[in-house]
């Protein structure tokens, strides 16, 4: 008779792609199983580490008690090191099926999507940290990452601290919106395409005079509405020439974005200003990418595709624990930031799959 606990693992392993055990053989993470059954006990385990936010110390005790594997923490660490290639193959597998398909990238270019996220370790006097990465597209591989303390001076999500050269575009949400940043970027030869923080990235003309962002925007009244235009960045010199774009909302977005932007507000004490709640009727974003190589559209298809991996991490924080992260050790980091990211691609999959698809609310057993 299966316990609750087993038929909740039984739902979660049939949620991954069929090869998921195969690919754990190919990518190294199980070369020998030497303390573990076989490949689900080992996958169990170290998601008690990532998922739980147990401290390594306590996933072996945990692992143990519950006959998963007989093994030390600094065994189960070097786990953790090994399982980064197989859980980034699992979370592209993943992706793919969530409809995230990335356009044939031009030769001589890698676009990358660029995110912070702030960790709260367990406990009542648990350290505060920001993890910032970047992921190429579409191998997902990670080229960057840097921890620092969440409150730390300088320490908040910056393009400038993020190593780039001339072939890689960056994409970005608005909280990488800096002017600063930008003209780092843009100095070093990278490109990007970055969401507008209105706030932080005052825009003007052409001609250098301040651009009317709410005139601009009047002539698109109807969903899916597009429109671009040339730009620079106020008080930046040289000057520097960007593409606006923007694209106006359903009217189910707008109405989720007016009523998240009302309950920030409500909760500091204030109204938002008129122009706020117009601008979010919008998703507008500033990129330096090439209109003779990157159409309008393709822009906006490239910045849907770095949304759909923050919404995975926005839906994990908001389901999960964060849990220990591994701070000195690049391999160790690489393994829990993508044991996060297919933790996240899960839980998208089993809301869709129990909400859209299965009454039943998981899949039927491969046959």
């Amino acid at each position: 008779m299966h316990t609750a606990g087993e038929e909740s693992w039984q739902v979660l392993t049939s949620l991954l792609p069929r090869d998921w055990e195969p690919e754990a053989v190919r990518t190294g993470a199980v070369q020998r199983l030497r303390g573990f059954s076989n490949a689900s006990d080992l996958l169990r385990t170290l998601l008690l580490h990532v998922g739980k936010g147990y401290s390594l110390r306590e996933t072996v005790v945990r692992a143990k008690a519950s006959g998963l594997a007989a093994v030390s923490d600094v065994a189960l660490l070097k786990r953790l090191q090994s399982a980064a290639p197989w859980w980034r193959s699992l979370c592209v597998s993943l992706l793919a099926e969530n409809g995230l398909t990335v356009p044939e990238v031009p030769t001589g270019w890698v676009f990358r999507v660029v995110d912070g996220t702030v960790v709260q370790e367990p406990g009542p006097t648990g350290s505060s940290w920001r993890i910032h990465y970047s992921l190429r597209l579409p191998d997902l591989g990670c080229d960057y990452f840097e921890i620092t303390p969440a409150r730390a001076t300088g320490g908040g999500e910056n393009l400038a601290r993020v190593p780039s050269r001339r072939g890689d575009c960056l994409l970005a949400d608005r909280g990488f919106c800096h002017t600063a940043g930008i003209q780092t970027t843009l100095a070093r030869g990278a490109d990007l395409v970055v969401r507008l923080n209105t706030g932080n990235l005052p825009l003007v003309t052409t001609a250098g005079e301040r651009f009317d962002l709410l005139r601009w925007l009047e002539p698109l009244q109807q969903a899916g509405q597009t429109a671009q235009g040339e730009v620079g960045l106020a008080g930046v010199q040289p000057p520097v020439r960007m593409r606006l774009c923007a694209v106006r909302k359903t009217e189910y977005g707008i109405q989720r974005a007016l009523a998240q932007l009302r309950r920030q507000a409500g909760k500091q004490g204030r109204q938002p200003k008129p122009e706020t709640l117009e601008f979010a009727k919008f998703v507008l974003v500033v990129t330096s990418l090439p209109e003779v190589q990157f159409s309008l559209a393709q822009v906006l298809e490239w910045y849907r595709l770095r949304w759909q991996i923050e919404l995975v991490f926005k839906r994990l924080k908001s389901l999960a624990q964060l849990g220990h992260l591994p701070k000195h050790d690049p391999q160790s980091v690489h393994g829990w930031l993508y044991g996060k990211l297919l933790l996240g691609l899960l839980t998208h999959k089993l809301i869709r799959i129990g909400r859209d698809i299965s009454p039943w609310g998981c899949p039927l057993p491969n046959p």
